[in-house]
């Protein structure tokens, strides 16, 4: 009686989302009975919850191996390895969860999700539609062919759940925050805001809203609407696709900057297009940072972003105003010296903007090389009135190089 009151007590803990309080017990409860089902699946769930994914999978492993055919355990598994970013195998324990008890919804409503991630979208409409075959009111189910039919292009269909979605719980913070992100994508940002707004007023650390607050306020910027609408447009895209964008932006440029050199008549014409198109590259880089260093200046923005987005738009916002001063020092002294030095700090935006990126040591890492290299041809420029060619062209080729690097990762991340 004991046990089963201390079970009870972990399992109202968690669902308080006092995950810490509800592994203190449970771990307790393991050391008496490590084999009990319900304490490993508890355990596992709030391991879950702090992001303990390692633990939390050893867990359920364990509680799948005394109890194989518990469809619960496999549902656990494949939300773990859903949030771990591998979604083959999450998709495979949702199946499995599904042929040991495919009328229970929720197995049918983490398959939609596992598929939106891996941007299967006509397959993750399939399976909210049968989770909704089996309960019509599950919010999460409608939440997910909400988004299945926005991804489809399907927007009026879209809408029209979420709103079902939202008349069944009209608190849920995750549906107003998933209505929220339909309409920036949509490109409705005030009301966008309206649905992020009370997402956090229902749930304060939902993080899912907070990031749609974010983007909400900083679509106030014409520029960053547009790229806005570029980023949706891509995320929407396949691996395989948003490669075959990047490459064949880059090599169309290629090919504009070789026809403008060898043909006069068409020259004049090209240009001005070979600029916007370098610009608009450059401007996809650094509108992150630059937009959060003019977020920081709104009063609720400044609170939404995180030490680290602080960070980079501190550290472009220095490079973009060394460049700025660099410049105006060129043209006052005509010393070329400060040109190198506005090359550098413009180029340098680039990879500091991504600084804080995941894989975080390979980011992080590759900023000190490239900081060092185009450090040391400024120093010699300014001091020694040299510009080293050697250690210029491995600036130059790393700068090309992190590029592509920063594309790799990324579209990885994203898929």
């Amino acid at each position: 009686m004991i046990t089963d009151g201390l079970i009870q007590k972990a399992a109202l803990l968690l669902q308080q989302g006092r995950y810490s309080e509800a592994e203190n017990i449970l771990g307790q409860l393991l050391t008496q009975n490590p084999n009990d089902i319900d304490t490993l699946t508890l355990l596992s769930e709030a391991n879950f919850q702090q992001k303990k994914y390692d633990k939390a999978e050893e867990l359920v492993n364990n509680a799948i191996a005394l109890s194989p055919d518990e469809s619960s355990l496999f549902y656990l598994k494949s939300r773990i390895y859903l949030y771990k970013d591998e979604y083959k195998e999450a998709e495979k324990y949702a199946n499995t969860a599904i042929s040991l008890l495919p009328e229970d919804e929720n197995n049918y409503v983490i398959l939609s999700n596992i598929l939106l991630a891996q941007k299967k979208f006509q397959d993750a409409l399939d399976a909210a539609d049968r989770a909704l075959s089996l309960a019509p009111d599950n919010v999460f189910a409608l939440n997910m062919r909400s988004t299945a039919l926005l991804k489809l292009n399907n927007k009026d269909e879209s809408f029209r759940t979420i709103q079902e979605a939202l008349h069944e719980n009209p608190n849920n913070a995750h549906t107003h925050a998933n209505y929220g992100w339909g309409l920036l994508e949509k490109g409705d940002k005030k009301k966008a805001l309206e649905h992020f707004s009370e997402a956090l007023k229902n749930d304060p650390d939902n993080s899912f809203a907070q990031a749609g607050m974010v983007e909400a306020l900083k679509a106030r910027f014409v520029f960053y609407r547009l790229f806005l609408k570029y980023s949706f447009w891509m995320s929407n895209l396949t691996s395989k696709y948003q490669w075959g964008v990047i490459l064949g932006f880059y090599f169309g440029t290629k090919f504009l900057q070789r026809v403008a050199a060898n043909n006069e008549t068409l020259r004049p014409f090209l240009i001005p297009i070979i600029v916007l198109l370098a610009l608009f590259a450059f401007s996809t880089w650094i509108i992150g940072p630059v937009s959060n260093l003019f977020l920081r200046l709104n009063f609720y923005g400044k609170h939404l972003l995180s030490k680290e987005e602080k960070m980079s738009s501190s550290l472009v916002g220095i490079f973009l105003g060394t460049s700025i001063l660099s410049v105006i020092g060129y043209f006052i002294s005509k010393d070329q010296a400060f040109l190198i030095l506005a090359i550098f700090t413009f180029t340098m935006m680039i990879p500091v903007g991504k600084i804080f990126n995941q894989p975080r040591n390979i980011f992080f890492g590759y900023n000190i090389i490239m900081f060092l290299l185009g450090g040391y041809v400024v120093f010699q420029t300014f001091v020694n009135h040299i510009v080293p060619d050697n250690i210029a062209i491995i600036y130059f080729f790393g700068f090309l190089a992190f590029q592509f690097l920063g594309n790799y990762f990324s579209i990885n991340r994203k898929n």
